[in-house]
């Protein structure tokens, strides 16, 4: 039977279903038991992107769906495809990032048998479940239209997260109706309780010193933010997700370090779709857990009631950030008292933190040259790495929403490569640059094949110190210099770069990597560069980061 008369199978359907919710492109590696997946996208219009691991399919999804907020899409085979996956669902899951996974299953008259069929888990679904927001099993073909609804409506719905869809080997292959019913209409937010609102008027309206502070569950309310900020002349702050809501470079916008000396001055904090890590664990006791915060008073503001639960504040509003943020705006308009000096007061903290940053060398010195070359809406991937631990101060600013894309709280070695491959595809008219160190780039390196494949013009900086770093320093500090498994003998990233197709060169100090990065961008292609620096030499950033006091205070160690 010819392609053309064929009957839609599921898989098509499922594609259908899928493209129906949203879906223009989709991240996957092909193998038998979706077979019928990869032929339905066949001629469907889907942009079809296949890195070379099936790790780097879940990330570049995720980097797809986080710096959108749309839903990425990722297929693998299920079994070994789903593991090899799962450290980038893992940090999806941290990152709330709403990603969509579709899968295979062995064969129906397999399924839970335990006869170790080809990639068989003994319970794949419930597996996916114990570390996802929830997974799915298509039994019929009647149930792919209600099942892929609603997992694109899940991955969306309340706090953003991946979800999996499962179908078995032969189902895939089965007919399927050319039929496919609309996507469920948007979740619908929950109505503000004019209680809380009320609560946390009363309580900021007598505040003098109040900050606000950000997460992924801010992104969308840059203007609500701002404009609540401004009400209240607070400074807005954010670890990690929720940077760039508000500009670092306007006079409210603040980065860690910054926040760090108003901190002990605050007497009410608002906390906008945000776990608080901040405050509450790096500058406190990461070994200590605190179950309810101590001063200074707390609001908090999510659309997850779970999250409400799991660090109790003195005024809880579940609901929408945008729509809780334009309330209180609201309701603070002639009632605000804020300090008079506040202004000042930022604009001196922004100033402290800048000298202290400054002394993290050479990272701030790169990471500078990095900014300049960047515009407002470029996006930077920062990977676990010595210059990329560097950015969580500041020394990186972050100027617009959805422009710096973290590793969540999962703190995932090697996610930033291949994230930052998904960002360029979901934005290729935007500058995009992915820094790394050596040793996480080699967790994903083969994925220059699918940069020169398809084109895809990343910029990437490899900072290359022949090591882990923070394991080496660590052993030399902590551990009477008992170094092991620290060191490590690298390939020629230049040449490697170049033997895949993807333009490479190396440089050594900032101002070149200024000249090499801008030369790049300019060639739209996909390029490398490598920054060579020696082990053991850069300035640990940490004492920026775990902040038990205001940083004037703080003596940094050197390198």
């Amino acid at each position: 039977m010819s392609l053309e008369t064929q009957e839609i199978t599921v898989g098509r359907a499922i594609i259908d279903a899928a493209r129906a919710n949203g879906m223009t492109t989709i991240f996957g590696v092909p193998g038998a038991q979706i077979y019928p997946l990869f032929d339905g996208l066949y001629g469907s219009g889907v942009e079809v992107i296949v890195p070379r691991h099936e790790q780097a399919a879940g990330y570049m999804a995720m980097g797809y769906a986080k710096s959108t907020g749309r839903t990425g899409v990722f297929t693998v085979v299920p079994g070994p495809g789903v593991l090899n996956a799962g450290a980038a669902l893992c940090t999806a899951m941290g990152n709330c990032a709403p990603v969509v996974c579709l899968t295979g299953q062995v064969p129906s008259s397999y399924l839970g048998r335990g006869r170790g069929h080809l990639h068989e888990l003994a319970d794949q679904k419930a597996t996916l479940k114990s570390f996802i927001k929830d997974a799915w099993r298509i039994e019929t073909p009647a149930d792919v239209g209600p099942t892929v609804n609603r997992a694109f409506r899940a991955a969306q719905s309340g706090r953003p997260g991946p979800v999996a869809i499962e179908t078995c080997w032969d189902t895939l292959a089965a007919a399927a109706s050319h039929v496919v019913g609309p996507p469920e209409a948007s979740p619908s937010m929950p109505e503000l309780d004019s209680d809380a609102i009320a609560a946390a008027t009363t309580l900021l309206a007598e505040a003098r010193k109040p900050m606000l502070m950000c997460g992924a569950g801010a992104q969308h309310a840059a203007a609500e933010v701002l404009a609540l900020a401004e009400t209240l002349q607070a400074p807005v702050t954010a670890f990690r997700s929720g940077r760039g809501v508000v500009p670092e470079d306007h006079a409210l916008g603040v980065a860690a370090v910054a926040a760090r000396e108003l901190w002990d001055d605050v007497d009410v904090l608002v906390g906008i779709g945000s776990r608080l890590e901040m405050p509450y664990m790096r500058w406190r006791d990461m070994l200590r857990n605190e179950p309810r915060p101590r001063r200074p008073k707390l609001i908090r503001i999510d659309i997850d009631s779970k999250e409400l639960e799991r660090f109790p504040a003195d005024v809880s509003i579940l609901a929408d950030s945008a729509a809780a943020c334009r309330a209180l705006a609201q309701r603070l308009q002639g009632r605000a008292k804020p300090d008079a000096h506040r202004l000042a007061e930022i604009a001196a903290a922004k100033r402290t933190a800048a000298a202290m940053i400054a002394r993290i060398q050479p990272q701030t010195a790169y990471l500078q040259a990095i900014r300049t070359v960047l515009p407002r809406d470029g996006i930077l991937v920062p990977e676990l790495s010595q210059a990329g631990f560097t950015t969580y101060t500041g020394a990186f600013p972050v100027l617009a929403p959805r422009t710096y894309i973290s590793e969540g709280y999962q703190g995932t070695l090697g996610f930033g490569f291949p994230t930052a491959l998904g960002v360029k595809v979901a934005h290729p008219d935007k500058v995009v640059v992915s820094i790394t160190g050596d040793g996480g780039f080699m967790f994903g390196l083969q994925e220059l094949a699918t940069a020169a494949q398809y084109r895809i013009a990343l910029v990437t900086i490899v900072f290359n110190n022949r090591s882990y770093g923070n394991v080496l320093r660590d052993q030399e500090t902590q551990f009477g210099g008992r170094t092991i498994g620290a060191r490590l003998d690298n390939p020629d990233f230049v040449r490697l770069a170049e033997s895949f197709g993807v333009h490479g060169r190396r440089v050594k100090d900032p101002a070149a990597l200024q000249r090499a990065l801008a030369e790049e961008l300019a060639t739209g292609q996909p390029a490398l560069i490598e920054v060579a620096l020696e082990p053991g030499t850069e300035t640990s950033p940490w004492s920026l980061i775990h902040m038990r006091t205001r940083p004037s205070q703080i003596q940094l160690p050197p390198s």
